[in-house]
């Protein structure tokens, strides 16, 4: 949980890693791949700010982001993974989630928002649902971030002394920390029974937001980008033809 890294060294993986992000959303847009990625974690455990530093450098065309929250009353009447059937990326396109379909085994569990027998067949039905999207030409990161109770706290306090930050101080976030021991187990359970080979879980210490960010960003680009070209895009022909009618000569490359 010490892991840390230089602001330096920080700033120029950062660079490294979005510009491999741009380029993976280029190649899937020509191959058809999708991406699938999970964010899990504790309370202020920095999933936000991960977010934040993919989606500054995406297409927002080809990238969308999934903020999950507690189901709606229509939701309940249905399967739990039907709301997450609705968000799978298209063809070309990548998904993130943050919270996603393992709200079931965590926060429904340690609530008792549904019924140990749902909960544990749960975990069978999430990774036949991972497989299936798998099988169909996913791609799929699950990523959990790990901070411990005492950083956890410093960084309630400090949103409680940000006007800007407090709005994500909850009730949830207190009376979660208090049940911390329910919801260890429940994660160690989700680890277990669903960390598979094709959709391995990746927990990150994450007491420093920026190792854990760049750690995280490397995990979602070498996984999205495996047997991928990432090399640039040929130019249509016709487009090509268009633009040296315009220009006169192209650039080199092209």
């Amino acid at each position: 949980m010490d892991k840390t890294i230089g602001k330096s060294a920080y700033q120029k993986k950062l660079t490294e890693e979005q510009l491999r992000l741009r380029q993976i959303q280029q190649a899937y847009l020509a191959t058809g791949d999708r991406g699938i990625i999970v964010f899990e974690g504790w309370d202020a455990g920095g999933k936000g700010g991960t977010i934040r530093r993919m989606s500054a450098v995406m297409d927002p065309r080809g990238f969308k982001v999934w903020p999950i929250a507690a189901p709606r009353d229509v939701d309940k009447e249905r399967h739990f993974l039907y709301r997450f059937w609705e968000r799978v990326p298209p063809v070309g396109a990548i998904s993130v989630f943050d919270r996603s379909w393992y709200g079931r085994v965590l926060v429904e569990r340690v609530e008792k928002l549904a019924a140990q027998e749902a909960w544990k067949r749960a975990y069978r039905e999430i990774n036949e649902f991972e497989r299936m999207l798998i099988d169909d030409g996913a791609r799929i990161v699950k990523i959990f971030l790990h901070i411990t109770p005492e950083e956890q706290l410093t960084r309630f306090e400090q949103r409680l002394a940000d006007p800007m930050k407090r709005w994500k101080l909850t009730y949830e976030d207190f009376r979660n920390r208090n049940r911390r021991p329910d919801y260890e187990k429940a994660i160690d359970d989700m680890i277990t029974r669903t960390s598979t080979v094709r959709a391995p879980w990746h927990v990150i210490a994450a007491n420093d937001k920026k190792y854990a960010r760049i750690e995280a960003l490397r995990v979602v680009t070498e996984t999205l980008s495996r047997g991928v070209d990432l090399g640039p895009r040929p130019m249509d022909e016709e487009a090509k033809a268009l633009a040296r009618a315009v220009f006169g000569s192209l650039p080199d490359g092209l």
